[in-house]
């Protein structure tokens, strides 16, 4: 579904968090300890402000009614409403979510989903969990579910939840329970709808009401009344008692204080697992409201339960017709995806190009945050002299109340800039639309800074992410000119005029000495450095970053780019696209330099990119640490094709004066101007003999190649670790291929040695590029030392059938992102459910960070779409190739 239909199709949807606990939204504290503040023992008991999580839910694009899984085994302490996982500090290595589920499937209207949820038999082992994980140190294992022994002899249920709708707002849930235990089990199964609570926060907010009705012979009915949303009715099938509760903070429970009813949030919960029958609504009517189904499931059987969700007075069934429904959807969604999947792929080929989309559809989350509201609550407003340590007391003007892709919705269920940008690189090859909503979203006035910031993350939106938006706007645009055939033109045009007032602010912000060499902070890429990068630094002076210049140069050739093709219908862009090719010119001139004292980016000897301290003496030193920032300058290439370049030829006359006034800019300009026999130009910060020099290291096994794609930071730095000195103290940077053992922007910072798809992604790209330009005659050795030659489109597919490997069962049918847990490696209940981790082991290829983070890793599915369709005939085909 496309245009308005498709918007109404999208109206219900995953859009719950996972965790909407210990957020920067609903910390209220002193001191900004978000995650002390609001904790997971105070989230069933306590409204939240901002928004609702769940397991397995859905919701309305608002998240006003909101529908979810709640489960009890008759053993755990409390219902089992939300994902349970360790804080920052309570995770040896940063927060953790400590639970298995999996989104297996999702069209791109959410007409169809799937999810599963392994919920154990035995007693939820939380304070387990908790003491093990805080016993152990950062240069040690997680301590995770499978390993406390809960699911020995497979004492446990796999609960699946299936969406399908029938209509726009018609959804159809069938909730299966299966029993993998040798003995029966029993099993409560709530299915819970509830208002999110906006009463309480205005006063004479209306208030909405769920209650009770009669229904259908074998049915029970919740009536579900909103003052905005109207009238649904959730039918659930067989009479099964209906329990009914106050979507309200429970005060007596967290601070002692009198309730102004009984009926509070977590009174569903202590009425099913404690026996208060008295903590639940006689009358029956409140805001959250479920369904209490008890069931005993038989050794290796497997209980099922329906429910429809839809609009009063609606013609619905929960027989036959309901099957009916389901079958259509999922042939449906089967369908969709064979015409989507390669032909070229295999079967487990098929499968994680399919689960790494599904778990981006499934990451949608409704994100409410009004800044100005929420800082007034915390005693400041716009003219406050005085911040009081509030985070974000720069952002009064932004209002986010949208769907918004997250990175993970239980580890990050805040959007960050650049994540949000590769989403949208994966998200296109299935729902273009949808990319380009998501890049335009951060460039909404509600959202950009009228200083032309982009917000970076929650925890400080005022932080630098790297600038790859204008980037992702192209490449998303030239997906949808390959599926559709035309170029949106007002979509970039829009996205081009928001990302000028973006761009300046980079100029005017992180070029503070005006050489074109830029600065920027942590760029994203956190502990890869010797110092924090977004702290002062302990020597004084400045660290111009290879990466921040580096960024900012295909910042350039992505404007340049979108400039020249807007300007075959526009003449009005021309002016920008000399501002942008000069622009360029000057960055790269300023990556180019060989400085005679080794102050400059570009280390001759080395034949390598690095940071340069610049000290307040005005000394200089290279910071040599051979890492993902190094590599970035090879990630600014960009080829122009000669018909791009026809209609304006008096461009290139004006670049010629340009040169004639600048003559120290002579030799990049050279580079710029040649071309190919048929008129292709390339822009590349590195020309041919410093591209073979950094691909020497690139593609070295000893270095950054890994079985598994492109390390964040060269091997080397495990028998030459780098040290710096300040005050006497060693600051050091060693190769680290799993976790990091450094504090630095907290326990999950891995750039030490992983693999992260974005920038592999970049990488690839960038080769691609430069094949379109330099053909099937430049060839390079690789692996490095192997005597064998690849063309850089061969390179390009070699470094992606790696990223691919770490998902797919190998010879021995194992899947390297499962390292060393057994349970995943065999079990057939298990093997076949993919983890999208959020970076993974250097080495060996193990998922590592976040195990849910379809996000960037959701590239993967990009990957395998790219080159199971797209040749190096495809590339070199049309007038200087066609990569991006």
């Amino acid at each position: 579904m496309t245009g308005q239909e498709g918007a109404a199709w999208r109206r219900w949807g995953p859009y719950l968090s996972e965790r909407q606990w210990g957020t920067v939204r609903e910390d209220y504290s002193d001191n900004g300890d978000a995650w002390s503040y609001f904790p997971h023992d105070h989230a069933r008991s306590r409204a939240y402000r901002w928004g609702e999580d769940g397991l397995g839910g859905i919701s309305d694009d608002k998240q006003r009614l909101c529908l979810a899984l709640a489960l009890w085994n008759g053993r755990d302490p409390i219902l089992k409403e939300r994902a349970y996982g360790l804080t920052n500090s309570e995770g040896n290595h940063g927060e953790d979510v400590k639970e298995y589920y999996f989104y297996l499937d999702s069209t791109p209207t959410h007409s169809y989903m799937r999810y599963q949820y392994k919920y154990p038999q035995g007693e939820f082992p939380y304070d387990d969990l908790l003491a093990t994980n805080g016993a152990r140190s950062r240069a040690e294992f997680e301590y995770e579910l499978l390993d406390t022994g809960i699911f020995d002899d497979d004492r446990y249920f796999d609960v699946t939840v299936e969406y399908a709708k029938a209509d726009l707002d018609d959804v159809l849930i069938r909730i299966t329970a299966e029993n993998r235990g040798p003995e029966d089990a029993p099993l409560h199964l709530l299915p819970t709808l509830w208002f999110r609570n906006t009463w309480s926060w205005a006063d004479g907010a209306p208030k909405p009401e769920l209650t009770a009705v009669g229904g259908a012979e074998g049915t029970s009915v919740i009536r579900a009344t909103h003052p905005e949303l109207g009238v649904h009715e959730l039918h659930v099938e067989g009479d099964v008692p209906l329990l009914f509760t106050e979507n309200e903070t429970n005060h007596e429970r967290l601070f002692g204080s009198a309730n102004a009813s009984p009926y509070v949030k977590d009174g569903i919960g202590r009425c099913v697992v404690d026996g208060e029958s008295g903590a639940v609504n006689p009358e029956r009517t409140g805001t959250k409201a479920a369904a209490h189904y008890t069931l005993t499931v038989p050794a290796g059987g497997s209980a099922s339960v329906r429910l429809r969700l839809a609009p009063e007075g609606a013609d619905i069934s929960l027989g036959r017709g309901f099957d009916s429904v389901l079958r259509d959807r999922v042939k449906e969604a089967d369908d969709f995806y064979a015409a989507l999947t390669p032909p070229s792929l295999g079967e487990d080929e098929a499968r994680v190009l399919r689960q790494a989309l599904a778990g981006m559809l499934w990451s949608k989350q409704y994100y409410y945050f009004d800044l100005e509201q929420w800082l007034a609550e915390h005693g400041l407003d716009p003219w406050s002299p005085e911040a009081h340590g509030v985070r974000n007391r720069e952002w009064f003007h932004m209002i986010s109340d949208s769907i918004v892709s997250m990175p993970d919705k239980w580890e990050y269920p805040w959007f960050a800039a650049w994540d949000l940008a590769f989403h949208t690189v994966a998200l296109a090859v299935v729902d273009t639309g949808f990319a380009k909503q998501q890049l335009e979203l951060l460039l909404n006035d509600a959202y950009l800074h009228p200083n032309g910031q982009i917000p970076a993350y929650e925890w400080n939106f005022g932080d630098v992410n790297p600038p790859v938006h204008a980037w992702a706007a192209h490449f998303v645009n030239m997906i949808e000119e390959r599926l559709t055939g035309h170029s949106d033109h007002a979509f970039l045009a829009r996205t081009f005029q928001k990302l000028l007032t973006n761009f300046t602010w980079w100029v005017n912000r992180k070029d503070p000495n005006g050489r074109n060499v830029f600065q920027g902070g942590f760029l994203g890429l956190d502990n890869i450095g010797v110092f924090d990068r977004s702290a002062a630094l302990p020597t004084g002076g400045q660290l111009e970053q290879a990466d921040g210049t580096a960024w900012m140069a295909l910042y350039c050739q992505t404007m340049l780019q979108i400039a020249v093709e807007l300007a075959q219908e526009d003449p009005a862009y021309e002016e920008l696209i000399v501002k942008f090719a000069e622009h360029f010119l000057w960055i790269s001139a300023s990556m180019d330099r060989i400085g005679e004292q080794g102050d400059e980016l570009w280390d001759e000897e080395d034949g390598f990119f690095y940071d340069v301290l610049r000290l307040p003496d005005g000394s200089a030193t290279r910071l040599k640490v051979r890492s993902m920032v190094g590599l970035l300058p090879l990630c600014a290439a960009t080829v122009f094709r000669s018909d791009q370049l026809s209609g304006i030829p008096h461009i290139t006359e004006r670049l010629r004066e340009f040169g004639r006034r600048h003559p120290s800019l002579n030799t990049t300009l050279a580079a710029a101007q040649a071309g190919k026999a048929d008129g292709a130009r390339l822009l590349s910060v590195v020309d041919e003999k410093k591209l073979i020099r950094v691909l020497g290291h690139l593609l070295d096994e000893e270095e950054f190649l890994s079985p598994y794609g492109i390390r964040a930071l060269s091997r080397y730095h495990a028998e030459h670790p780098y040290s710096f000195y300040v005050h006497g103290e060693e600051l050091r940077v060693g190769y680290l291929p799993a976790e990091s053992d450094s504090g630095m922007f907290g326990g999950n910072s891995n750039w030490r040695g992983p693999v992260w798809f974005p920038m592999n992604a970049l990488v690839i790209r960038a080769l691609l590029n430069l094949y379109a330009f330099y053909g099937d005659d430049f060839t390079v050795e690789c692996p490095t030392g192997s005597g064998t030659q690849l063309n850089l489109f061969e390179v390009a597919k070699e470094i992606s059938a790696r990223l691919g490997r770490i998902f797919l069962r190998d010879e021995d049918g194992r899947r390297p992102v499962y390292g060393g847990q057994e349970k995943f490696q065999s079990d057939p209940h298990w093997r076949d459910l993919i983890a999208f981790h959020e970076y993974f082991h250097g080495d060996n290829g193990a998922g590592i960070g976040a195990a849910h983070q379809t996000g960037w890793t959701g590239l993967v599915a990009t990957l395998m779409v790219v080159f199971g369709r797209l040749s190096a005939e495809d590339i070199l085909s049309r007038p200087g190739g066609r990569a991006s």
